[in-house]
C-alpha cells in the first residue's frame, strides 16, 4: 500500500488477493487465527486513508482480521549491519510476536536508482519510521537491513495485475521462501538485469538467500513476453527523483 493507486493500477495488493490468502490460512491452521494485515506510513501515504481507500477496512470486517499501522505499534529498537553500514531500526512488536510472517507484494518499476522493488524492497515499507526518504541515499544497505532485522517465513507476488508502460493483466502469482530468488525472478519478468541490481546482490552476500534457483510451473519467458515495459518518460522520471534526492543530501552524505 506505496500509495492510494487501487489494484487496478497495478501499484498495489489486491485485498481480493489477501482475502484468498486469508481463506487458506485458516483452512490449514484454524478458523479463529489471529490474522493482522499490516503496513506502516510512508512519506507521502497514511495508513488510516490507505486502509480505507484501498478496501483494506471492509477486509477487516468481512474478514475479522487486525489492520496494524507499523507506524503506531510498540517496536524494539535494534542495530543491524549491512554492506559495512550501522543501522538503528526498530521493529513493530506485532512482526517481531508472529509465528508466521507473510509478504505479500507486487513487482514494481521503481523511481529510486534500485530500477525494481519487489519482496525485498517490500519489506522496506515495514520500516515504521515514516519519512523513509531520508534512506534513500543509501537505499540498498537500507532494504537488506531491513529484511535481516524483519526476516518474513514466506514471500508472495501478487501478479495478477502489473503495471509498467500501463496497467495490463498478467494473471501471474509467485511464492517462494527465498526472497533474493524470488526477487531475481520477478527482476527477470520485468526485464531487468539482476546482476545490475545492487541490493539484490548484497542480499545474497549477506546471507538472506540464493541468487540461483530453480523455476516450478509456468516458464519464467511467458510472462516476461507480456510484462508492460516501462516508457523512456519512466526512465527520465527516475534519473530525475535521484538527482533531486543527491540534491538534497548530498551535501550530508559527501556525494558529487
Amino acid at each position: 500500500m506505496c500509495y492510494y493507486w487501487d489494484y487496478s493500477t497495478g501499484q498495489t495488493t489486491d485485498p481480493r488477493f489477501v482475502a484468498a490468502l486469508i481463506d487458506v490460512i485458516r483452512e490449514q491452521t484454524k478458523p479463529d487465527v489471529n490474522i493482522s494485515v499490516v503496513e506502516a506510513d510512508a512519506s507521502a501515504m497514511k495508513c488510516k486513508h490507505a486502509f480505507r481507500l484501498l478496501g483494506y477496512e471492509k477486509l477487516a470486517q468481512d474478514y475479522n482480521v487486525n489492520l496494524v499501522n507499523l507506524s503506531e505499534d510498540q517496536s524494539t529498537s535494534i542495530e543491524v549491519t549491512a554492506g559495512g553500514q550501522n543501522f538503528h531500526l526498530k521493529v513493530p512488536r506485532v512482526i517481531q510476536e508472529a509465528d508466521l510472517k507473510i509478504n505479500v507484494t507486487k513487482i514494481k518499476y521503481s523511481l529510486a536508482n534500485i530500477k525494481i522493488t519487489c519482496a525485498l524492497k517490500n519489506v522496506f515499507g515495514c520500516n515504521p519510521y515514516p519519512k523513509k526518504y531520508k534512506y534513500h541515499p543509501r537505499l540498498d544497505e537500507t532494504i537488506v537491513a531491513l529484511n535481516k532485522a524483519m526476516k518474513f517465513d514466506l514471500h508472495l507476488i501478487d501478479g495478477i495485475i502489473v503495471s509498467g508502460i500501463q496497467p495490463r493483466k498478467l494473471g501471474l502469482i509467485m511464492a517462494s521462501t527465498d526472497p533474493v530468488a524470488i526477487d531475481v525472478a520477478a527482476t527477470r519478468i520485468a526485464g531487468e538485469n539482476p546482476n545490475r541490481i545492487r541490493y539484490i546482490q548484497l542480499a545474497e552476500k549477506e546471507g538472506l538467500g540464493n541468487t540461483s534457483f530453480i523455476p516450478k510451473g509456468v516458464p519464467l519467458d511467458y510472462f516476461k513476453k507480456r510484462y508492460p515495459r516501462k516508457t523512456i518518460q519512466k526512465k527520465l522520471m527516475g534519473k530525475a527523483y535521484n538527482l533531486a534526492i543527491q540534491m538534497r543530501f548530498g551535501k550530508r552524505l559527501g556525494l558529487e
